[in-house]
């Protein structure tokens, strides 16, 4: 008999949703071409250290960014308090993040491009690195995550069946960059046993 598993799984001090364990996803970005830094009503989250990295990065990056972009950021700085009081990245027209850049019709992300060229130690907002994984925090430090689903990430999601690759899988870095090896360990072993 096929073992039940909860809908929510607690690692750590971590609440994680089962569908991070049981649904598939692979960025497809010659499918999407980026449409999930562009789409949107706000900026990702950021928190007021990565707001200063951010800042810190903004002359290495400076020359990848659109001038629309730069003038946005010149008026109003690199992030803003979003309807609910959540700091998000600056965007522009109400729709790319300020640190969008384009190649080949595909948008990229201007921060991680420097990261992975060398020129910066800062890759990008954990927001972003766990998407399509959202975080909570919860009063007394408990932190909630969950798997977001989004029509722009459809073909992440086939491509994500297609290799038979979990989303916790997908996004082993940015939650060892988040979380630590041994949170993503125990995770590990907790998947393990429920499926």
């Amino acid at each position: 008999m096929k073992k039940e598993i909860p809908p929510i799984i607690q690692v750590g001090d971590v609440l994680v949703s089962s569908d991070i364990l049981t649904q598939c996803f692979c960025c497809d970005l010659e499918a999407c071409h980026g449409e999930c830094c562009v789409e949107g009503d706000a900026g990702a989250p950021v928190t007021l250290e990565e707001i200063d990295q951010l800042e810190t990065c903004l002359d290495e990056v400076w020359g990848d960014l659109s001038a629309s972009a730069q003038a946005v950021i010149d008026r109003q700085g690199v992030a803003y308090a979003d309807s609910d009081g959540d700091m998000v990245t600056s965007i522009v027209g109400g729709r790319d993040c300020v640190f969008t850049c384009y190649e080949n019709g595909t948008c990229l992300c201007a921060l991680e491009k420097a990261f992975r060229e060398g020129r910066t130690s800062f890759c990008k907002p954990i927001s972003c690195a766990l998407y399509p994984i959202r975080e909570k925090t919860f009063r007394g430090g408990l932190v909630g995550l969950n798997y977001h689903q989004w029509e722009v990430c459809k073909k992440a999601v086939e491509k994500g069946r297609q290799l038979q690759l979990p989303v916790y899988r997908f996004l082993k870095s940015p939650l060892v960059r988040r979380f630590g090896e041994d949170w993503y360990e125990e995770l590990e072993q907790v998947a393990q046993e429920l499926l």
